[in-house]
């Protein structure tokens, strides 16, 4: 509803071009349309993206360990 406000304050064409770049982008939050709006409207070229180097990917992701918090939990160190 706060988003369709918008073309109260800014131009339909760029209220709609806004919303259509934040639905490719797959980020669709009031925030991130108001923020592409604002870029549209201030005329400066978007951002480029980042790519991290290989070294700081991850080659083997985490996985949970609820057991290790537990045997924390049942230990007393300083009681």
């Amino acid at each position: 509803m706060e988003v369709l406000a918008l073309v109260l304050h800014h131009d339909e064409q760029a209220v709609l071009s806004a919303v259509e770049l934040a639905l490719e982008s797959g980020a669709a939050s009031k925030t991130h349309i108001l923020n592409v709006l604002h870029r549209l409207l201030d005329g400066k070229p978007a951002p480029a993206p980042v790519t991290s180097p290989q070294a700081l990917k991850l080659s083997v992701e985490p996985q949970a360990n609820v057991l290790r918090y537990d045997q924390l939990r049942e230990v007393r160190y300083a009681s």
